[in-house]
């Protein structure tokens, strides 16, 4: 399976969402990461076929996406970060209910329903009604609803937006098991969710592709370095607002700072190993203080 994304641009009413972006993509598991509106759920639309792009083209083994049809929808899973239900159907109802939209017959649909409910962790809530579900075990259902036509695409847009820690680490899991045999693209804003278990990271700014790789290749075209030091608190206040602060705490002696910034910021500053997170920030922060700042 391949999906190659050619020069793509998608714009509303003057505005550009996203610019020009080129990539390839085969079996495995994509990251795209950025900040809120950075054209994230833009581009994962127009792959869904939900949206048509302004320019470029979308192919899925040599043939555009949009001329395909139905033939590439019967390929595709997808889990918006927003998805309907009815509040009084079962998790099984509903599970089957999507199955007869998608056209599984009904026989093969029970079978299915039931895996499933089962690799998802649902079986034991499967009669209960889909508005008494957890945050987390509606997102499981929503995976399972995304699945339900054995897709070789499955496209996850923010789907651990909301779960507490143990719910997000029981859904990396469950990624990591369903992109054995497909391709499987997932959108977010938290860095720890695309660190786990992307093969390749896609980082988004603004509608455009500023890098994609490996975890290793994206850490090592980070524009800054990454120092820790101990200052007073009066002296973390100057920092802060001189330089990108990746994380601060307190200590016995006064503010121990992760700084990113290309040269070393004081002589007793140390040199630290970059991570995803700080990647994140020297590309996507700002300073303390200055306009739309996310620190």
């Amino acid at each position: 399976m391949e999906i190659k994304i050619e020069d793509l641009s998608k714009t509303f009413k003057g505005v550009t969402a996203v610019s020009h972006i080129t990539y390839t993509m085969e079996n495995g598991i994509y990251g795209l990461l950025g900040l809120n509106g950075a054209g994230k759920t833009t581009l994962m639309r127009m792959l869904c076929t939900l949206l048509k792009p302004t320019e470029g083209r979308i192919l899925c083994n040599g043939k555009d996406i949009f001329k395909m049809g139905a033939d590439y929808r019967e390929l595709l899973g997808y889990l918006p970060q927003e998805f309907g239900f009815y509040p009084d159907f079962t998790v099984k109802d509903y599970l089957l209910y999507i199955a007869s939209i998608k056209g599984v017959h009904k026989a093969v649909a029970r079978k299915r329903v039931d895996e499933l409910l089962s690799k998802v962790g649902l079986s034991k809530v499967q009669n209960r009604k889909m508005k008494k579900l957890s945050g987390g075990m509606k997102r499981r259902a929503g995976i399972a609803q995304a699945m339900i036509n054995q897709p070789e695409i499955l496209v996850l847009d923010e789907p651990t937006a909301g779960l507490d820690p143990n719910e997000r680490i029981r859904f990396r899991n469950l990624i990591s098991e369903l992109a054995k045999e497909r391709m499987v693209l997932l959108s977010t804003h938290i860095v720890s969710d695309i660190e786990s278990v992307a093969n390749e990271i896609l980082l988004m700014k603004e509608g455009t592709l500023m890098h994609a790789g490996t975890l290793q290749e994206i850490i090592e075209q980070i524009p800054d370095k990454v120092w820790s030091i101990t200052v007073s608190g009066q002296e973390a206040a100057a920092y802060g607002r001189k330089y990108k602060v990746a994380n601060s705490r307190i200590v016995p002696g006064g503010m121990q700072m992760r700084l990113l910034c290309a040269k070393q910021p004081h002589p007793d500053a140390r040199e630290e190993v970059p991570s995803l997170e700080d990647v994140f920030l020297s590309y996507m922060g700002e300073k303390a203080g200055e306009e739309d700042a996310i620190l």
